[in-house]
C-alpha cells in the first residue's frame, strides 16, 4: 500500500515589505545604539539574500512596545484565518470535500493557542466529528516534515485515508523589542510568515509523489542550538551561530545511509526539497552537493521571494517541485533542520 501527497497550496498573510523597506525601521528601532553596532545590523539584513517577507501584523506594530498578550491575541486571529483558507484552498485543489479527511495535523511553533488550530478548522470548515486531529508545537523548522511523517505513518497504516498537514507560522509576532542580541537580530532578519498546506492519501490509486520512506536523525548533546525561551515578553529566539557547521559535521549521516537503505545514491535524486533555514545554512549545502552536480536553486528562491516561514517553508518548495510536473519516476529527497537539535528526511518518487 502507497501513500501519496495529492497537493500543496500555500498561503500568505496581508501584510508585506522589502528589505529595502524595512531598513527605515531599523533607525527607529536602533535609534541610541552605537552608530557602528547599527551598520553591522543594517548588513545583516541587506545580506540575508531575502527580497521580501510576509508579515500577519504591519511592521508599524512589530516595531511597537507590544506586551506578549497583545501579539499572541494577534497570532491567535491570524493562524485561524490563514489555517483556514489555506485548508481550504487545498481542498478545492484537490476536488476533496472538508468530510473527506480522517486525520488532521497542524503545526505551528510562533505562538501559544490552546485549544490548537485544528480544533478551530473542525468548526469552520465542519470536518468530520470522528477526524483524528495532531498539533504539534515544539518541533520549530523541521515540523512541515515531521507532520508529513506521522500522516505517512497513519496512512500506511490504515488503507482508503486521507490526510491533512497544515502548517502556519508567525516568526514576526516572536521579535524581541529590547533585545539586541545577534540571535534576535538574525532571526528578524530572515524569517517571515506564512502558511502551507499539504494533503496526503493511501487510498487506491491516488495521483501524486509516493513517500518511499522516512526517517528522523537526531543529535545529541545539541540541545541548546536552536529553539524558543519563554519570556515574560514572550518567545525569546535562540539560534546558535555554530548551526551551519554542525549541519555540515553530520551531513554525511544524515544522508547518506538514508539513501544506502533504500538502494540510492545521491546521484539517484534528482530534486533536493530543501528548508531554506538561512544563508549560511544554504551556502554549506551547496558546497556539500557541489560535486554531485546538484543544486537547490528553488531553496534559495524560496528564501528570497519569503524568508524562512519556520515550518512551513519546506513545503513552499515542495509546492514548488510538484507544481513542474516532475517526470514519472524521478525521485526527491525533502530535508528540514529544527530544535533538538534534529533532522527530518522523506524520500519521494514522482
Amino acid at each position: 500500500m502507497s501513500v501519496k501527497i495529492k497537493c500543496v497550496t500555500k498561503q500568505l498573510p496581508k501584510f508585506s515589505r522589502t528589505t529595502e523597506e524595512i531598513l527605515p525601521f531599523l533607525d527607529i528601532w536602533l535609534e541610541g545604539q552605537e552608530e557602528r553596532f547599527i551598520r553591522k545590523v543594517k548588513k545583516i539584513f541587506e545580506g540575508a539574500e531575502v527580497d521580501k517577507r510576509y508579515s500577519i501584523m504591519d511592521p508599524i506594530s512589530v516595531f511597537e512596545n507590544t506586551s506578549f498578550e497583545e501579539k499572541n491575541d494577534i497570532y491567535i486571529r491570524e493562524v485561524i484565518d490563514l489555517g483556514e483558507k489555506v485548508l481550504d484552498k487545498a481542498l478545492k485543489k484537490a476536488h476533496w470535500q472538508p468530510e473527506d479527511l480522517d486525520y488532521i495535523i497542524t503545526v505551528s511553533c510562533t505562538g501559544i493557542m490552546i485549544p490548537s488550530l485544528d480544533a478551530y478548522l473542525i468548526n469552520s470548515l465542519k470536518l468530520r466529528q470522528d477526524i483524528v486531529r495532531l498539533p504539534v508545537t515544539e518541533m520549530g523548522c523541521a515540523a512541515g516534515v515531521s507532520g508529513i511523517i506521522y500522516a505517512k505513518n497513519f496512512l500506511k497504516a490504515n488503507r482508503g485515508k486521507k490526510a491533512a498537514v497544515i502548517a502556519v507560522e508567525s516568526p514576526t509576532a516572536t521579535f524581541q523589542l529590547d533585545d539586541f542580541s545577534m540571535a534576535n537580530i538574525v532571526s528578524a532578519a530572515i524569517f517571515g510568515d506564512g502558511a502551507a498546506c499539504v494533503l496526503l492519501s493511501s487510498v487506491d490509486d491516488e495521483e501524486g509523489p509516493e513517500i518511499l520512506d522516512e526517517e528522523m536523525y537526531h543529535f545529541y548533546n545539541k540541545i541548546d542550538m536552536m529553539g524558543f525561551n519563554l519570556t515574560n515578553s514572550g518567545l525569546q529566539m535562540i539560534l546558535d551561530i555554530e548551526v551551519p557547521e554542525t549541519i555540515a559535521s553530520h551531513f554525511d549521516a544524515i544522508v547518506h545511509p538514508f539513501l544506502q537503505k533504500n538502494n540510492l545514491k545521491i546521484a539517484d535524486i534528482d530534486h533536493l526539497i530543501f528548508h531554506p533555514g538561512g544563508k549560511k545554512i544554504i551556502q554549506i549545502v551547496e558546497e556539500l552537493f557541489s560535486g554531485y552536480g546538484k543544486n537547490i536553486d528553488d531553496t534559495k528562491e524560496v528564501l528570497k521571494l519569503y524568508g524562512n516561514m519556520s515550518s512551513a517553508t519546506v513545503l513552499y518548495v515542495l509546492e514548488r517541485f510538484m507544481d513542474k510536473n516532475p517526470k514519472k519516476g524521478s525521485k526527491g529527497l525533502m530535508l528540514s533542520f529544527g530544535p533538538g537539535f534534529s533532522a527530518q528526511r522523506v524520500l519521494l518518487q514522482f
